[in-house]
């Protein structure tokens, strides 16, 4: 058996009450439930990081160097 984050139990939880249907998670309105805020696998208010200059300069050259990386990758397979 896969063991999963609390979020991930809670999203899973979500979808079995659901019958596997995201549309019907998303679109829920049993807004007492304990696990409504959780219903998407993500902490309510967690919002998107705010990243200094420099966190967002060292991503973008983790990301062009991943993208290079690939593109070798990509090239010499195709060879």
């Amino acid at each position: 058996m896969e063991r999963m984050t609390p979020l991930k139990a809670m999203r899973a939880k979500c979808l079995d009450c659901c019958a596997g249907s995201r549309h019907e998670v998303a679109h829920c309105c049993i807004e007492n439930c304990p696990l409504y805020p959780y219903r998407f696998g993500r902490r309510p208010g967690s919002g998107r990081r705010q990243l200094t200059d420099e966190q967002r300069a060292a991503a973008a050259e983790r990301l062009t160097a991943a993208r290079e990386t690939r593109r070798h990758a990509t090239a010499s397979a195709s060879y």
